[in-house]
């Protein structure tokens, strides 16, 4: 069964083609990233817009570079939600259009669990597992039971961790995207110059959640007050000593959810499992016997593979979607979807 993955729910345009749910015959990734960078943050009415111009060239490629004819596919999933409601209805629309005209089945796949499903098409783990998804607009941990089957623990309260990151490196202007930026600023930075704070969570409503609010606030107003002395104030430093905290966040939450799950397998998805300090503290869980994968590089930003490869499990499963789904800003429901 092959599929087309169509994903559009932020500021990447792309389009893959799956084959059985894990031999990835093409993936095309259509980045904005050049077009935001003026702005120092994703402007979401240009986002839909290019996607509106971008969308058919995309699919085109990935059709060209998966060697197949449009008449050779099975379905067309797409993301539906959450995300920038714009484009969201681009991809959706331009979805359920295509698969009208080749009177195939159309799948609507939701975004979280895609990323939660992308390192499966490579690295396949046996349910259930820890999933911690990282990425501008959601922090999650969850016990993943099956790829449509999740349950959430825990997730932050205010910001996302890559939401922190943006925020911080445009205060700063340090560039875009801020992930990307701060990971290769703190490679050559002091990760203790500056003592950030890290929030107070532990009651047990909010065990396993997080908040990067107040961290944030202090990096971008209260640097001075946390710089250790004779430490040097520079932007590696400042970069170095914010992702050890904001990583550190995260992992003691994740690991005392593996504690008390008793879970033995991690998986990681989304923008932020691109980062090499995370992905580093994860790995050093193997030491104590827990199995950790990750999505491939590409896998981890937003991209149609991921939505193809999940897309390919429920056509298994024989669901299917009318011409009355829409998109939806939003995320499912909480605590499970």
């Amino acid at each position: 069964m092959t599929v087309l993955g169509i994903e559009t729910s932020c500021d990447e345009c792309s389009a893959a083609v799956v084959r059985d749910g894990h031999e990835i015959l093409s993936n095309i990734i259509a980045t904005q990233i050049e077009l935001h960078k003026p702005y120092q943050g994703v402007v979401p009415e240009l986002a839909s817009r290019l996607h509106t111009e971008w969308i058919a060239q995309v699919v085109e490629a990935a059709l060209r570079t998966a060697g197949i004819d449009k008449a050779d596919l099975d379905a067309v999933a797409v993301t539906s939600r959450p995300g920038l409601l714009g484009s969201l209805l681009v991809g959706v629309s331009f979805a359920k259009s295509y698969a009208t005209a080749l009177s195939i089945p159309f799948i609507g796949i939701d975004h979280i669990r895609a990323h939660l499903y992308a390192s499966q098409i490579e690295n396949p783990l046996e349910y259930p597992y820890l999933g911690v998804l990282v990425s501008g607009g959601h922090t999650v941990i969850c016990k993943v039971n099956s790829y449509d089957d999740v349950d959430v623990l825990g997730t932050t309260i205010d910001d996302a961790i890559g939401e922190a990151f943006d925020k911080v490196a445009k205060f700063y202007d340090l560039g875009f995207p801020g992930g990307v930026v701060i990971d290769r600023l703190a490679r050559n930075g002091n990760p203790t110059a500056f003592l950030f704070p890290g929030p107070s969570l532990d009651k047990d409503e909010h065990m396993y959640d997080m908040s990067y609010s107040g961290l944030k606030t202090a990096v971008i107003n209260q640097k001075d007050k946390f710089r250790t002395e004779g430490a040097e104030d520079t932007p590696e430093n400042l970069a170095a000593s914010f992702q050890r905290q904001a990583v550190g966040i995260l992992m003691k939450r994740v690991k005392l959810a593996l504690r008390d799950t008793g879970l033995r397998r991690v998986s990681a998805g989304g923008g932020v499992a691109a980062n090499s300090l995370l992905r580093a503290e994860l790995k050093d869980l193997e030491k104590s016997g827990y199995t950790v994968t990750f999505p491939s590089l590409k896998l981890c930003t937003d991209n149609g593979a991921m939505v193809a490869g999940l897309g390919y499990r429920y056509l298994m499963d024989g669901r299917r979607d009318d011409e009355f789904l829409s998109a939806s800003a939003r995320v499912s429901a909480f605590k499970k979807f």
